[in-house]
Protein backbone atom coordinates (compact mmCIF):
# COMPACT_ATOMS: atom_id res chain seq x y z
CA UNK A 1 0.00 0.00 0.00
CA UNK A 2 1.15 3.74 -0.60
CA UNK A 3 1.05 6.22 1.56
CA UNK A 4 -1.09 9.04 0.37
CA UNK A 5 -0.85 12.65 1.58
CA UNK A 6 -3.83 14.61 2.13
CA UNK A 7 -3.86 17.84 0.88
CA UNK A 8 -6.20 20.36 -0.53
CA UNK A 9 -5.79 19.02 -4.04
CA UNK A 10 -7.95 15.52 -2.94
CA UNK A 11 -10.41 17.39 -0.71
CA UNK A 12 -13.40 19.14 -2.61
CA UNK A 13 -16.11 20.92 -0.94
CA UNK A 14 -14.19 22.10 1.69
CA UNK A 15 -13.49 25.79 2.94
CA UNK A 16 -10.57 25.11 4.87
CA UNK A 17 -8.05 22.71 6.02
CA UNK A 18 -7.41 22.93 10.18
CA UNK A 19 -4.20 21.14 10.43
CA UNK A 20 -4.27 19.66 13.75
CA UNK A 21 -2.62 16.78 15.91
CA UNK A 22 -4.82 14.59 14.59
CA UNK A 23 -4.91 15.53 11.02
CA UNK A 24 -7.31 17.47 8.88
CA UNK A 25 -10.19 18.72 10.08
CA UNK A 26 -12.24 20.08 7.27
CA UNK A 27 -14.26 23.36 7.61
CA UNK A 28 -17.24 24.70 5.65
CA UNK A 29 -16.91 28.08 7.40
CA UNK A 30 -13.18 29.87 7.46
CA UNK A 31 -11.13 30.69 10.28
CA UNK A 32 -12.39 34.32 10.29
CA UNK A 33 -16.04 33.57 10.27
CA UNK A 34 -15.43 30.76 13.08
CA UNK A 35 -13.98 33.55 15.33
CA UNK A 36 -17.39 35.79 14.91
CA UNK A 37 -19.78 32.67 15.57
CA UNK A 38 -20.77 32.52 19.16
CA UNK A 39 -23.50 29.47 18.77
CA UNK A 40 -21.98 25.73 19.66
CA UNK A 41 -24.65 24.40 17.65
CA UNK A 42 -23.24 26.26 14.03
CA UNK A 43 -19.44 25.41 15.21
CA UNK A 44 -20.70 22.00 15.35
CA UNK A 45 -22.63 21.71 12.02
CA UNK A 46 -19.90 23.27 9.92
CA UNK A 47 -17.02 21.07 10.83
CA UNK A 48 -19.58 18.06 9.88
CA UNK A 49 -18.21 18.19 6.43
CA UNK A 50 -21.63 17.89 4.72
CA UNK A 51 -21.02 17.87 0.85
CA UNK A 52 -17.29 17.29 1.73
CA UNK A 53 -15.25 14.57 -0.48
CA UNK A 54 -11.91 13.17 -1.30
CA UNK A 55 -11.94 12.89 -5.24
CA UNK A 56 -8.73 11.57 -7.54
CA UNK A 57 -8.36 9.37 -10.43
CA UNK A 58 -6.16 5.74 -9.99
CA UNK A 59 -6.35 2.77 -10.79
CA UNK A 60 -6.18 1.53 -6.87
CA UNK A 61 -8.04 -1.81 -6.67
CA UNK A 62 -7.73 -1.30 -2.94
CA UNK A 63 -8.43 2.32 -0.89
CA UNK A 64 -7.85 2.60 2.73
CA UNK A 65 -8.82 5.94 4.66
CA UNK A 66 -7.97 6.65 8.31
CA UNK A 67 -10.07 8.67 9.77
CA UNK A 68 -11.47 9.75 13.50
CA UNK A 69 -15.34 10.79 14.04
CA UNK A 70 -16.93 12.41 16.26
CA UNK A 71 -20.57 11.65 16.75
CA UNK A 72 -23.19 14.00 19.00
CA UNK A 73 -26.15 12.44 20.88
CA UNK A 74 -28.93 14.57 22.27
CA UNK A 75 -29.90 13.80 25.70
CA UNK A 76 -33.36 11.87 25.89
CA UNK A 77 -33.28 11.30 21.71
CA UNK A 78 -32.13 8.38 20.35
CA UNK A 79 -28.67 7.76 19.63
CA UNK A 80 -27.72 8.53 16.09
CA UNK A 81 -26.03 5.50 13.40
CA UNK A 82 -22.45 5.92 12.44
CA UNK A 83 -21.53 7.87 10.21
CA UNK A 84 -21.69 6.63 6.26
CA UNK A 85 -19.24 6.44 3.95
CA UNK A 86 -20.28 6.63 0.03
CA UNK A 87 -18.08 5.84 -2.66
CA UNK A 88 -18.54 6.45 -6.06
CA UNK A 89 -16.53 5.29 -9.27
CA UNK A 90 -16.53 7.23 -12.14
CA UNK A 91 -19.88 8.90 -10.90
CA UNK A 92 -21.37 6.09 -9.14
CA UNK A 93 -22.23 4.48 -6.00
CA UNK A 94 -20.50 1.69 -5.91
CA UNK A 95 -20.02 0.81 -2.01
CA UNK A 96 -21.21 1.99 1.50
CA UNK A 97 -19.35 1.67 4.31
CA UNK A 98 -19.01 2.79 8.24
CA UNK A 99 -16.20 2.33 10.46
CA UNK A 100 -15.21 4.36 13.42
CA UNK A 101 -11.86 4.85 12.79
CA UNK A 102 -12.29 4.89 8.94
CA UNK A 103 -13.21 2.94 5.98
CA UNK A 104 -11.46 0.17 3.37
CA UNK A 105 -12.58 -0.41 0.03
CA UNK A 106 -11.66 -3.41 -2.01
CA UNK A 107 -11.98 -5.45 -5.26
CA UNK A 108 -12.38 -2.14 -7.22
CA UNK A 109 -12.54 -2.35 -10.73
CA UNK A 110 -8.45 -2.28 -11.92
CA UNK A 111 -8.54 0.30 -14.56
CA UNK A 112 -8.06 4.02 -13.92
CA UNK A 113 -11.27 5.76 -12.58
CA UNK A 114 -12.42 8.47 -10.79
CA UNK A 115 -12.87 8.08 -6.59
CA UNK A 116 -14.93 9.90 -4.80
CA UNK A 117 -15.09 9.10 -1.29
CA UNK A 118 -18.13 11.36 0.10
CA UNK A 119 -17.71 11.77 3.96
CA UNK A 120 -20.34 11.59 6.52
CA UNK A 121 -23.01 14.51 6.46
CA UNK A 122 -23.71 14.51 9.78
CA UNK A 123 -20.82 13.12 11.93
CA UNK A 124 -17.68 15.02 12.67
CA UNK A 125 -14.62 13.54 10.81
CA UNK A 126 -10.90 14.46 10.69
CA UNK A 127 -9.00 12.97 8.29
CA UNK A 128 -5.79 10.75 9.32
CA UNK A 129 -4.55 8.91 6.74
CA UNK A 130 -5.02 7.68 2.77
CA UNK A 131 -3.48 4.67 1.64
CA UNK A 132 -4.01 2.80 -2.06
CA UNK A 133 -2.24 0.27 -3.84
CA UNK A 134 -1.59 2.18 -6.83
CA UNK A 135 -0.93 5.68 -7.24
CA UNK A 136 -3.43 8.77 -7.32
CA UNK A 137 -3.59 12.32 -8.69
CA UNK A 138 -6.25 14.98 -8.68
CA UNK A 139 -9.37 14.57 -10.64
CA UNK A 140 -10.23 17.32 -13.07
CA UNK A 141 -12.99 19.84 -11.43
CA UNK A 142 -16.04 19.79 -13.05
CA UNK A 143 -16.72 22.94 -15.64
CA UNK A 144 -19.09 24.68 -13.14
CA UNK A 145 -19.27 25.30 -9.11
CA UNK A 146 -22.54 25.43 -7.38
CA UNK A 147 -22.43 27.08 -3.98
CA UNK A 148 -25.45 26.70 -1.59
CA UNK A 149 -26.27 27.80 1.63
CA UNK A 150 -28.90 26.43 3.63
CA UNK A 151 -30.42 24.52 7.05
CA UNK A 152 -30.14 21.55 8.30
CA UNK A 153 -32.02 19.98 5.06
CA UNK A 154 -29.61 21.46 2.76
CA UNK A 155 -26.94 19.93 5.27
CA UNK A 156 -28.70 16.44 4.74
CA UNK A 157 -31.22 15.96 7.58
CA UNK A 158 -32.79 12.68 7.40
CA UNK A 159 -31.08 11.75 3.86
CA UNK A 160 -29.63 7.70 4.40
CA UNK A 161 -25.90 8.70 3.16
CA UNK A 162 -23.65 11.68 2.05
CA UNK A 163 -24.12 11.20 -1.78
CA UNK A 164 -28.04 10.97 -0.91
CA UNK A 165 -28.76 14.68 0.62
CA UNK A 166 -30.94 16.60 -2.01
CA UNK A 167 -28.32 18.60 -2.75
CA UNK A 168 -25.25 15.94 -3.78
CA UNK A 169 -28.48 14.63 -5.92
CA UNK A 170 -28.70 17.71 -7.64
CA UNK A 171 -25.05 18.18 -8.09
CA UNK A 172 -24.10 15.09 -9.27
CA UNK A 173 -27.25 15.25 -11.73
CA UNK A 174 -26.15 18.39 -13.72
CA UNK A 175 -22.51 17.58 -13.11
CA UNK A 176 -21.82 20.75 -10.97
CA UNK A 177 -18.89 20.79 -8.28
CA UNK A 178 -20.75 21.42 -5.07
CA UNK A 179 -19.76 23.63 -2.03
CA UNK A 180 -22.27 22.90 0.54
CA UNK A 181 -22.88 25.98 2.90
CA UNK A 182 -26.11 24.15 4.52
CA UNK A 183 -25.77 24.23 7.99
CA UNK A 184 -28.53 22.34 10.75
CA UNK A 185 -29.97 25.23 12.20
CA UNK A 186 -28.27 27.86 11.37
CA UNK A 187 -29.41 29.38 7.71
CA UNK A 188 -30.12 33.25 9.78
CA UNK A 189 -28.50 35.58 7.61
CA UNK A 190 -25.30 35.47 9.52
CA UNK A 191 -22.90 38.48 7.84
CA UNK A 192 -19.96 36.16 8.28
CA UNK A 193 -21.90 33.28 6.37
CA UNK A 194 -22.23 36.03 3.64
CA UNK A 195 -18.98 36.97 3.56
CA UNK A 196 -17.93 33.04 2.99
CA UNK A 197 -20.50 33.08 0.29
CA UNK A 198 -18.93 36.31 -1.11
CA UNK A 199 -15.67 34.98 -0.89
CA UNK A 200 -15.77 31.46 -2.41
CA UNK A 201 -15.56 31.34 -6.26
CA UNK A 202 -18.90 30.10 -8.07
CA UNK A 203 -20.87 30.03 -11.34
CA UNK A 204 -23.98 29.69 -9.47
CA UNK A 205 -24.90 30.55 -6.22
CA UNK A 206 -28.37 30.11 -3.94
CA UNK A 207 -29.65 30.49 -0.85
CA UNK A 208 -31.94 29.06 0.72
CA UNK A 209 -33.77 30.84 3.38
CA UNK A 210 -36.70 30.97 6.01
CA UNK A 211 -37.27 27.84 7.72
CA UNK A 212 -34.37 28.45 10.79
CA UNK A 213 -35.16 32.25 10.64
CA UNK A 214 -39.08 30.53 11.93
CA UNK A 215 -38.20 28.16 14.27
CA UNK A 216 -35.53 29.86 16.09
CA UNK A 217 -38.12 32.84 16.14
CA UNK A 218 -35.11 35.41 15.97
CA UNK A 219 -36.81 38.23 14.02
CA UNK A 220 -39.92 39.75 12.74
CA UNK A 221 -41.16 40.82 9.77
CA UNK A 222 -39.39 44.20 9.80
CA UNK A 223 -36.02 43.02 10.77
CA UNK A 224 -35.76 40.32 8.35
CA UNK A 225 -36.46 42.15 5.09
CA UNK A 226 -33.28 44.30 5.74
CA UNK A 227 -31.24 41.15 6.74
CA UNK A 228 -31.96 39.63 3.48
CA UNK A 229 -31.18 42.34 1.09
CA UNK A 230 -27.43 43.29 3.39
CA UNK A 231 -27.15 39.25 3.01
CA UNK A 232 -27.92 39.41 -1.00
CA UNK A 233 -25.70 43.02 -0.95
CA UNK A 234 -22.34 41.53 0.69
CA UNK A 235 -22.97 38.49 -2.05
CA UNK A 236 -23.12 40.38 -4.57
CA UNK A 237 -19.76 42.66 -3.37
CA UNK A 238 -17.80 39.30 -4.44
CA UNK A 239 -20.04 38.31 -7.28
CA UNK A 240 -21.87 40.88 -9.16
CA UNK A 241 -23.09 39.36 -12.31
CA UNK A 242 -23.14 35.15 -10.98
CA UNK A 243 -26.13 33.79 -11.32
CA UNK A 244 -27.89 34.18 -7.48
CA UNK A 245 -30.95 31.97 -7.06
CA UNK A 246 -32.91 33.08 -3.59
CA UNK A 247 -35.06 29.69 -2.91
CA UNK A 248 -37.94 29.96 -0.30
CA UNK A 249 -38.62 27.27 2.19
CA UNK A 250 -40.19 23.67 1.62
CA UNK A 251 -43.90 22.99 2.86
CA UNK A 252 -43.69 22.16 6.49
CA UNK A 253 -47.13 22.09 8.04
CA UNK A 254 -46.20 22.87 11.69
CA UNK A 255 -44.66 26.35 10.65
CA UNK A 256 -47.24 27.38 7.61
CA UNK A 257 -48.99 30.00 9.71
CA UNK A 258 -47.46 28.85 13.13
CA UNK A 259 -44.48 31.11 14.43
CA UNK A 260 -41.72 29.41 16.39
CA UNK A 261 -39.80 28.79 18.18
CA UNK A 262 -39.95 25.46 17.36
CA UNK A 263 -39.12 22.34 19.34
CA UNK A 264 -39.04 18.71 20.18
CA UNK A 265 -41.80 16.98 20.75
CA UNK A 266 -41.57 15.63 24.14
CA UNK A 267 -44.06 12.89 24.20
CA UNK A 268 -42.62 11.62 20.76
CA UNK A 269 -39.21 11.61 22.81
CA UNK A 270 -40.54 9.52 25.36
CA UNK A 271 -42.01 6.97 23.31
CA UNK A 272 -38.64 6.88 21.46
CA UNK A 273 -38.47 8.90 18.50
CA UNK A 274 -37.76 12.52 17.86
CA UNK A 275 -40.51 14.78 16.04
CA UNK A 276 -40.96 18.38 16.29
CA UNK A 277 -43.58 20.87 17.09
CA UNK A 278 -44.03 25.05 16.59
CA UNK A 279 -44.70 26.75 20.12
CA UNK A 280 -45.16 29.83 18.80
CA UNK A 281 -48.23 32.39 19.09
CA UNK A 282 -49.80 34.46 15.77
CA UNK A 283 -49.02 37.93 16.21
CA UNK A 284 -48.00 41.48 14.27
CA UNK A 285 -44.83 41.14 12.52
CA UNK A 286 -44.32 37.59 13.55
CA UNK A 287 -42.62 35.15 10.72
CA UNK A 288 -44.57 32.43 9.45
CA UNK A 289 -43.39 30.37 6.57
CA UNK A 290 -46.24 31.89 4.31
CA UNK A 291 -45.01 35.49 5.47
CA UNK A 292 -41.22 34.29 4.36
CA UNK A 293 -42.20 33.23 1.11
CA UNK A 294 -44.10 36.67 0.01
CA UNK A 295 -41.14 38.72 1.31
CA UNK A 296 -38.68 36.71 -0.18
CA UNK A 297 -40.45 37.00 -3.56
CA UNK A 298 -41.16 40.64 -2.69
CA UNK A 299 -37.36 41.48 -1.75
CA UNK A 300 -36.43 39.66 -5.06
CA UNK A 301 -37.98 41.63 -7.52
CA UNK A 302 -37.55 44.81 -5.49
CA UNK A 303 -34.04 44.13 -6.47
CA UNK A 304 -34.22 44.30 -10.43
CA UNK A 305 -31.07 42.23 -10.43
CA UNK A 306 -31.10 40.73 -13.98
CA UNK A 307 -29.26 37.68 -12.28
CA UNK A 308 -31.00 37.21 -9.40
CA UNK A 309 -33.83 35.09 -9.59
CA UNK A 310 -36.77 33.42 -6.86
CA UNK A 311 -37.56 30.09 -6.41
CA UNK A 312 -40.43 28.72 -4.14
CA UNK A 313 -39.88 26.05 -2.29
CA UNK A 314 -42.94 24.56 -2.64
CA UNK A 315 -42.26 23.61 -6.37
CA UNK A 316 -39.44 21.37 -4.96
CA UNK A 317 -41.71 19.89 -1.81
CA UNK A 318 -45.04 21.24 -1.69
CA UNK A 319 -48.48 20.04 -0.10
CA UNK A 320 -48.80 17.30 -2.43
CA UNK A 321 -45.56 15.96 -1.64
CA UNK A 322 -46.34 16.32 1.97
CA UNK A 323 -49.36 13.78 1.76
CA UNK A 324 -47.52 11.79 -0.33
CA UNK A 325 -44.13 11.44 1.52
CA UNK A 326 -44.91 13.03 4.64
CA UNK A 327 -41.71 14.80 6.85
CA UNK A 328 -41.11 11.76 9.52
CA UNK A 329 -40.06 13.92 12.29
CA UNK A 330 -42.62 16.68 10.90
CA UNK A 331 -39.58 19.11 9.91
CA UNK A 332 -36.99 17.13 7.61
CA UNK A 333 -37.56 15.25 4.44
CA UNK A 334 -37.41 11.39 4.00
CA UNK A 335 -34.81 9.70 2.22
CA UNK A 336 -37.11 9.36 -0.65
CA UNK A 337 -38.21 13.19 -0.54
CA UNK A 338 -33.94 13.98 -0.33
CA UNK A 339 -34.31 12.19 -3.95
CA UNK A 340 -37.34 13.91 -5.20
CA UNK A 341 -36.24 17.72 -4.84
CA UNK A 342 -32.50 16.88 -5.49
CA UNK A 343 -34.10 15.78 -8.80
CA UNK A 344 -36.65 18.49 -9.02
CA UNK A 345 -33.78 20.94 -8.21
CA UNK A 346 -31.03 19.61 -10.66
CA UNK A 347 -33.69 20.64 -13.90
CA UNK A 348 -33.47 23.71 -12.47
CA UNK A 349 -30.17 24.38 -11.96
CA UNK A 350 -29.64 23.50 -15.72
CA UNK A 351 -32.44 25.64 -16.30
CA UNK A 352 -31.13 28.95 -14.59
CA UNK A 353 -27.56 28.10 -16.06
CA UNK A 354 -28.80 28.37 -19.66
CA UNK A 355 -30.54 31.01 -18.94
Amino acid sequence: MIDIPLTAKLVRGALELECTESGLVPHRLPARARAQNTDPRLAMAEAQPAGVRLRFRTSARVIELDTLATKVEYPGAPPRPDGVYDLLVDGKLAAQATAPAGVRFADLPGQDKDIEIWLPHNELTTLVALRTDAPVSPSPRADRVWLHHGSSISQGSNAISPSTTWTAVAALAAGVELVNLGFSGNALLDPFTARALRDTPADLISVKLGINVVNADLMRLRAFGPAVHGFLDTIRDGHPDTPLLVVSPLYCPIHERTPGPGDFDHEALASGFVRFRATGEPGPGKLTLEVIREELARIVAQREDPNLSYLDGLALYGEEDFADLPLPDALHPSPAAHHRIGARFASLVLDFNRA
